[in-house]
C-alpha cells in the first residue's frame, strides 16, 4: 500500500519536528513507513506501508496520528515485496539518502543549532589544497582566531580526500568524494549533550537497534566512559577503551587536541564478544565521529585546557546510507548506484552477475565521477598542478577503467564520442539536494569533460603500447639481474610528460604485471622541468601557541584606509624575526602592528599598500623615527601586520606614529583593481556568463587575471574586449559602493572575487549597469580616473585556465609611450611611415626567406660535389659485394648531410650503406644513415643504427629502415661515433652474407 505525503510543499520534510508521534517511523529499520526517495521538489515524499498491522496497532504510530499529518492513502493495492537485490532499485526497505541527510539536520536544527551551507570544495585554508574535512570552515573558530557568529552550527560538507584513492572500489567505505554530516558546538555544549544527542539520533529516529552498536572511547577518558553507560545506557560489553592512535583526535604535533569517541555498527552480531575488533571491516563500519576538543598540546608535550572547549563531529553519509538501505557497501546506495548503473549499461554489462574486478572497476568509476562533477562545478579545471591535476588524475583514471570494460563513446548511436558526459548527467540528476548549483553549471561541466577526454583519448593508445613496450622490457631484462623488475623514473616521466598519464596510473598498471616504479628516478625528472611545486595536505593543521597568544593580546586592526592615507597610531605589536619583541633600533627589518592603519592589507589579489610610519619630538617638532613600509598581509583574523625597516631612530610598543601611504602606488592598485572588474564584465559578454575567474593579482603597475576557458582568445575577441572596457572608462560612471548582508547581495546578483572570505555582512562595489561584486578592495571614485585600459597578453597558464595580463592608468599612459617609441626609432630605421611599417617587414622578410633557400641550395650542391669526390673512398666488404662509405663532412649543416648522403647512396650500386657526419657549429653534431634495398632486406635497419651511434656524442635520433637523421652535443666524439659506424656495418653485414 503506498501513502502520499502531503506536508507543505514549502518546507522540507522534517522528521524531528513535524511527526512527533511518528518518529521511529520514517526511518526505522525495525518497521513502519520508509521513503523510497525524497522529492522535496514536487512537494512530496513517497512511502512504502509494510507490516500494516503491526504499523496500526502501534502506540507510536496510529490512525489518529496519520489524520494529523493530513496522510491521504491513494492507489491501495497489495504486492509483495522481494527481500533480495534487485538491479538498478534500491530495496523497498530504505530510506533514501536525500532523507537521511535532511533527518540529520532537522534533528540539530530542532536543538538550536544554525544550519550553513556546505563551503566550497576549494577551500580558504592555504594549508590544504581541498576541502577534507566537515570542520574545515570552522577552522578559524577553533583557533579563537575569528569571532564565532553561532554558538552551534550543523553542515552537510562535500568533501574530497585522495590519500586512500588506491582503495576506492576494493573496500566497502573508501571514497574520493562524500558527505560529511556534521554538528559543532563553540564553547557551548560538551560531551554530555553531544552524546546523548548522538545515541538519541541514532537510534530514535534512525532506528538503529541498540544491541547492534558499539561505542569506543579514549582509555583515559572516564568521564565520557560514565556518559555512554550511566546515562546512555550502553552496555559495559559494547563499549571499548581505545588508545591515543585510535581515539584521541589531534591538529598537529602541538595545538588542539582531544579525545574522541565513536559509534559503530555491528554486522554480524552472532559473533558475540569475545576478541572483538572495531577495525575489523567484516564486521562493523564506524559511521559517527565525535572529537571532544579539550586541550591545548604545548611544546612540551603537555597538555593544557583549553579556555573555549568545543564541540567537532561527523557522520559519513554514505555510510549511514549502507547501513539504513542494506546494502553490501557504500557504493550500492541510492546516493552512487545510479552511476554505476549507467556505467554498467554503457560497458555491456549486468552489475548483479559481474565478477569482482568488473565490480570494483564500476565502483571506482562511480565514485570518481562524483568527485569529477563536484570539483568542476566548484571552478578547479584539469591541469597539470595543484588542484586542476587532481582532476585530471581522477578523470583519466576514469578514461582508461571504462576503456578497460569495453566502453567507447556514447554507446550504440556513438562509439567515436566522449561517454564521461553521459555519466556525468547521471551525477547531476543526483545533485540537486547535495548542491542546486551543479545543474545550472551542467553546460560547462559536460563540456569540459567532453574536451578532456577526447584530448586523453587521443594519446592513450600510444601511450598504452609504449608503457606495455617498456614493462615487457623491464620484465624480459630482470633475470638477467634477478632483480624485481623495474620501471625506469625516465620512462614513467616520459609517459606522464608526453603521453599524459599520471605517475599513479604508471604505477597501478606496473603493478598489476609485478613491476615497481623508479620513483626516485620520476621525482628527479619532474623537478627537472617543473617550475613550481604544489602540494595536498591530507591533514588539517591548527596550531595554538605564541601566536595565538599574541593575537589575543592585540585588537583588531581598524581599517581607515577607504577614508584617508594618513592618520595617527599606536604601535601595539612588534616582531622581528616572527618573535614578539618591545622595541626595535634602527637598520632592522620588523613586524609592526597597529590599532588603526590607512595601510591596504593584501587580500582579494590586491597586493598590500607601500608607505612609511614617522614619530616625531614632542617640544620641537624634530623627526625623529622613520620606517618605510613595503608590504601589508593579514593574520589572525583581522590583525594588519606591517611590513619594513626601519630608517632611523627606533620605535618600540606604545609608541604614537603618523601611518601615511604612498598615494600614487594605492592610486595604481585602485585603477587596476577597477578595471579587473570591468575585465571580468567584458569577458563575460564576448565568450560567454558561463567564464569565471581563477585568480587575480593587482598590482600598482599592473593587472593579471586569470579566468576558466578552454581556448586562446581570438585577436578580435580581444579587441572587443579592450573597446568595452575603454568605453566603459570614458562614460565617467561614479562607483556605488555599500555594505549589505551576503544572502541580499546574492540575490542582487554580485559576483564574489576569487580567494575572497566573507562574512555575514559584505562590501559590494558596483559600476552600475556594468559591474557588481563583492569586493574589500580599494578603487577609483569614477571609471574615468582609469584614462585607459590595454592587454599586453593572453596565454594559457593549464589545461582550461588562460591568463590575461593588463595595465591601465599611468601604466596605460607609459606603456603606450615607450611602444610608441619603438615605433618611431623602427619608422626611422626602414626609413617608412608609421603605417608602411607591415609591410616594408613582410618584403624583408620574403627577402630573407628567398636568401636563405638560395644559400642552403648552393650548400646542398656543394655538399652533393664534395660527396662525389668521396664516393672513391666507398670500401667492399671482404667476399661480399656491399660498399660502405663512412666520411666526416666537416662543419656542412644538417640538410647538406642528408644531400650528400641520398646522392651517395643512389650513386653506389647496391647494396650500399652510408654514413657521413659532421659538426655544424655551437657545440652541435649530425649523423646521417642512407641504405640502399639491398641492405634493408638483410634487416639493417638504418633508423635503429644511427640512434646507438649518436649516443656515443650524447644524442639520439632515428627514422626510416632506408634513411634516418640524429644528433649530439658533443663534437669531440664524433670521430670515435663514425669509427664505430664503420665497425659495426663491417661486422653486421658481414655476419649477414656469411
Amino acid at each position: 500500500m503506498e501513502i502520499l505525503n502531503l506536508i507543505d510543499a514549502t518546507s522540507p520534510l522534517s522528521f524531528a519536528s513535524a511527526a512527533p508521534k511518528l518518529r521511529r517511523c520514517p526511518i526505522s529499520a525495525s518497521g513502519g513507513l520508509r521513503p523510497l526517495r525524497a522529492c522535496s521538489n514536487m512537494g512530496y515524499t513517497r512511502f512504502t506501508w509494510r507490516r500494516t498491522t503491526k504499523l496500526f496497532s502501534s502506540s507510536k504510530c496510529d490512525t489518529s496520528s496519520l489524520k494529523k499529518m493530513r496522510f491521504a492513502i491513494r492507489n491501495v493495492s497489495v504486492r509483495p515485496l522481494d527481500e533480495d537485490t534487485v538491479e538498478g532499485q534500491i530495496k523497498n526497505n530504505s530510506v533514501s539518502g536525500d532523507a537521511i541527510r535532511q533527518c540529520f539536520l532537522d534533528f540539530y536544527a530542532a536543538r538550536g543549532h544554525k544550519i550553513l551551507p556546505s563551503s566550497s570544495l576549494v577551500p580558504d585554508d592555504p594549508t590544504v589544497l581541498l576541502t577534507i574535512a566537515g570542520m574545515l570552515q570552522f577552522k578559524p573558530i577553533f583557533l579563537g582566531k575569528e569571532p564565532r557568529h553561532v554558538a552551534r552550527a550543523a553542515t552537510a560538507q562535500r568533501c574530497i580526500r585522495t590519500n586512500d584513492v588506491e582503495n576506492v572500489g576494493r573496500t566497502s567505505r573508501h571514497h574520493t568524494f562524500f558527505e560529511m554530516l556534521g554538528n559543532f558546538s563553540f564553547g557551548d555544549y560538551f560531551k554530555r549533550e553531544a552524546i546523548n544527542w548522538a545515541w538519541e539520533l541514532t537510534t530514535k529516529e534512525f532506528g538503529l537497534p541498540p544491541e547492534r552498536l558499539w561505542v569506543s572511547v579514549f582509555e583515559d577518558d572516564d568521564e565520557a566512559y560514565s556518559i555512554w553507560h550511566d546515562e546512555v545506557g550502553v552496555a559495559k560489553e559494547h563499549i571499548k577503551r581505545m588508545g591515543e592512535e585510535d581515539n584521541f583526535w589531534a591538529s598537529g604535533v602541538t595545538g588542539p587536541c582531544g579525545p574522541c569517541s565513536e559509534i559503530y555498527y555491528d554486522f554480524l552480531p552472532e559473533r558475540g564478544y569475545s576478541n572483538v575488533d572495531l577495525g575489523d571491516d567484516t564486521r562493523f563500519i564506524e559511521f559517527y565521529n565525535l572529537v571532544f576538543m579539550q586541550y591545548n598540546r604545548k611544546d612540551d608535550g603537555s597538555l593544557e585546557p583549553l579556555k573555549q572547549k568545543n564541540i567537532d563531529t561527523g557522520m559519513g553519509l554514505e555510510r549511514v546510507a549502507r547501513i539504513l538501505q542494506k546494502v553490501p557497501n557504500n557504493y550500492e546506495t541510492d546516493l552512487m548506484f545510479p552511476i554505476i548503473e549507467k556505467a554498467s549499461k554503457l560497458a555491456k554489462v549486468s552489475y548483479a552477475h559481474a565478477d569482482d574486478d568488473t565490480k570494483n572497476n564500476l565502483k571506482i568509476i562511480g565514485d570518481h565521477m562524483r568527485a569529477i562533477v563536484f570539483l568542476i562545478s566548484d571552478g578547479v579545471f584539469p591541469s597539470n598542478i595543484g588542484r586542476g591535476y587532481v582532476v585530471r588524475r581522477l578523470i583519466r583514471r576514469v578514461v582508461r577503467i571504462g576503456r578497460l570494460l569495453g566502453i567507447k563513446g556514447e554507446g550504440d548511436q556513438n562509439l567515436e564520442g566522449a561517454f564521461l558526459p553521459v555519466l556525468a548527467e547521471s551525477v547531476i540528476q543526483l545533485s540537486t539536494q547535495i548542491d542546486p548549483h551543479v545543474k545550472t553549471r551542467t553546460p560547462r561541466i559536460l563540456e569540459e569533460l567532453e574536451r578532456e577526454e577526447l584530448r586523453f583519448v587521443q594519446t592513450l593508445e600510444r601511450g598504452e603500447k609504449l608503457l606495455d613496450e617498456f614493462l615487457s622490457n623491464a620484465l624480459s631484462s630482470s633475470p638477467e639481474n634477478g632483480d624485481r623488475p623495474q620501471l625506469s623514473g625516465k620512462d614513467a616521466f616520459l609517459l606522464y610528460d608526453t603521453y599524459g598519464f599520471p605517475i599513479e596510473i604508471t604505477t597501478e598498471v606496473a603493478e598489476e604485471r609485478g613491476v615497481s616504479v623508479d620513483m626516485n628516478g620520476f621525482d628527479v625528472e619532474m623537478e627537472k622541468q617543473r617550475q613550481q611545486s604544489q602540494a595536498a595536505h591530507n591533514v588539517v593543521k591548527l596550531s595554538v601557541g605564541s601566536d595565538s597568544e599574541l593575537a589575543s593580546n592585540i585588537p583588531d586592526t581598524e581599517f581607515l584606509g577607504y577614508e584617508t592615507l594618513l592618520t595617527s597610531a599606536t604601535i601595539k605589536g612588534l616582531l622581528v624575526d616572527g618573535n614578539p619583541v618591545k622595541e626595535v633600533s634602527g637598520g632592522k627589518d620588523v613586524e609592526i602592528m597597529l590599532n588603526r592603519t590607512p595601510f591596504y592589507a593584501e587580500s582579494g589579489g590586491q597586493i598590500g599598500d607601500s608607505g612609511f610610519l614617522y614619530s616625531f619630538e614632542d617640544e620641537d617638532g624634530t623627526q625623529k623615527t622613520i620606517v618605510e613600509i613595503t608590504d601589508v598581509q593579514k593574520c589572525f583574523g583581522n590583525i594588519f601586520v606591517h611590513k619594513g625597516k626601519i630608517k632611523e631612530g627606533k620605535i618600540a610598543v606604545g609608541l604614537e606614529v603618523d601611518a601615511a601611504v604612498n598615494a600614487k602606488l594605492r592610486q595604481g592598485a585602485k585603477v587596476h583593481h577597477t578595471a579587473t572588474h570591468l575585465l571580468q564584465a567584458a569577458l563575460k559578454s564576448v565568450i560567454g556568463q558561463e567564464t569565471s575567474q581563477a585568480g587575480s593579482l593587482v598590482a600598482f603597475d599592473r593587472l593579471r587575471f586569470d579566468f576558466n576557458f578552454h581556448r586562446p582568445l581570438l585577436e578580435h575577441e580581444l579587441m572587443v574586449i579592450e573597446e568595452l572596457v575603454n568605453g566603459w572608462v570614458a562614460d565617467a560612471t561614479h562607483l556605488q559602493t555599500k555594505v549589505m548582508a551576503l544572502t541580499d547581495a546574492k540575490r542582487a546578483g554580485a559576483i564574489a572575487m576569487f580567494g575572497e572570505k566573507y562574512g555575514e555582512q559584505v562590501r559590494v562595489v558596483e559600476v552600475p549597469g556594468v559591474s557588481m561584486e563583492l569586493c574589500g578592495g580599494t578603487h577609483v571614485n569614477n571609471t574615468s580616473e582609469i584614462r585607459g585600459f590595454k592587454i599586453i597578453s593572453e596565454q594559457g597558464i593549464a589545461s582550461g585556465v588562460r591568463r590575461i595580463e593588463a595595465v591601465a592608468g599611468d601604466s596605460y599612459v607609459e606603456y603606450v609611450n615607450t611602444r610608441d617609441n619603438y615605433m618611431k626609432r623602427l619608422c626611422s630605421m626602414l626609413k617608412v611611415k608609421a603605417e608602411d611599417v607591415t609591410n616594408r617587414v613582410e618584403s624583408i622578410l620574403d627577402e630573407l626567406i628567398t636568401t636563405r633557400t638560395e644559400v642552403s641550395n648552393l650548400r646542398c650542391q656543394m655538399a652533393v660535389l664534395k660527396a662525389s669526390l668521396i664516393a672513391s673512398k666507398a670500401f667492399m666488404i671482404e667476399n661480399t659485394n656491399i660498399r660502405i662509405v663512412v666520411e666526416n663532412m666537416d662543419d656542412i649543416d644538417a640538410d647538406a648531410l642528408k644531400s650528400a648522403a641520398e646522392y651517395l647512396v643512389n650513386s653506389l650500386q647496391d647494396p650500399a650503406a652510408v654514413v657521413l657526419g659532421s659538426c655544424p657549429g655551437d657545440g652541435k653534431v649530425s649523423l646521417v644513415a642512407a641504405f640502399s634495398p639491398g641492405v634493408v632486406k638483410m634487416g639493417i635497419q638504418a633508423g635503429k643504427f644511427i640512434g646507438g651511434i649518436a649516443k656515443i656524442c650524447g644524442g639520439g635520433g632515428g627514422g626510416r629502415p632506408n634513411f634516418a637523421q640524429a644528433g649530439g652535443r658533443n663534437p669531440d666524439k664524433l670521430l670515435a661515433a663514425l669509427e664505430s659506424a664503420r665497425a659495426e656495418l663491417v661486422v653486421a653485414l658481414g655476419e649477414k652474407t656469411s
